[in-house]
């Protein structure tokens, strides 16, 4: 699929900012089964690329100016659905397996875990969504971004990004590499209008196999890979920091069409 992608990222400020920070993990790259046509970043100012320990292209901005709004732009077009090629894993797999504050499990993920038994194939790794997907149902704006996985579990209630810790969480209790990876997902209906998230777990004779566990099937030609990490913090889209600025608002608007 040949998709053309425009996620837009409005912050404004009751009063103007002393400081600001802002880290951008918004640059697709080529590989697993997609090819960047084109692609750019517009943004209050110029910042520092640079690859972080994942792999994933940082752009960072810092604004010392008075400015009331900070507005950042990423657009282009990407090619979905190509073979999947071998990529080299910068890091140890072991690296995979580490818990982090959002992916901790308890005894509600040791349970879950439990229940699936081992994870050897990528079936397991759709019964595991599935799984997850019965016990937690979609339900937007019942969780945010500090939600750990086992609340998650636990309040029966949450998002994609929810879907993809608890995900996380029980294929590592399982000794089983996994790791976050924030992107796009194109619709028919074009009813996701921000940004999606989804898991990828190491199968031995395999390598990396990718799982929208929301939607209990692997990625496909509809998805566009953005970053990867440990957990939503290691890869989401915009983060953050500032001084001054007051009461702040942030608006987000991404638009995903087939050429």
């Amino acid at each position: 699929m040949q998709l053309i992608i425009k996620h837009t990222t409005r912050y404004e400020y009751a009063e103007p900012l002393m400081y600001s920070i802002q880290q951008l993990k918004l640059t697709p790259q080529d590989g697993f089964g997609q090819r960047v046509k084109q692609w750019s970043i517009q943004m209050n100012g110029e910042p520092h690329q640079h690859i972080d320990a994942y792999g994933n292209i940082v752009h960072t901005l810092v604004v010392d100016k008075n400015l009331s709004e900070i507005n950042v732009t990423a657009k282009g077009e990407v090619e979905t659905g190509l073979p999947q090629s071998e990529t080299r894993e910068k890091l140890p797999l072991t690296i995979y397996l580490r818990n982090t504050h959002l992916t901790q499990p308890d005894s509600g993920i040791e349970e879950l875990a439990r229940s699936i038994g081992s994870i050897q194939s990528v079936s397991d790794l759709q019964s595991l969504s599935e799984k997850i997907v019965e016990r937690v149902p979609y339900t937007k704006g019942a969780t945010n971004v500090f939600t750990t996985a086992s609340q998650a579990l636990e309040t029966g209630t949450g998002v994609c990004q929810d879907h993809a810790h608890i995900f996380i969480a029980c294929c590592r209790q399982l000794n089983v590499p996994s790791r976050y990876v924030s992107g796009y997902l194109f619709t028919e209906r074009g009813d996701l209008l921000e940004s999606h998230a989804w898991a990828e777990s190491w199968i031995d004779q395999k390598g990396w196999v990718s799982m929208d566990v929301a939607n209990c099937k692997m990625t496909n030609g509809r998805h566009v890979r953005l970053a990867v990490g440990l957990d939503y913090r290691d890869a989401c889209p915009v983060s953050g920091i500032r001084v001054g600025g007051g009461q702040e608002s942030m608006s987000v608007g991404v638009d995903v069409s087939q050429l």
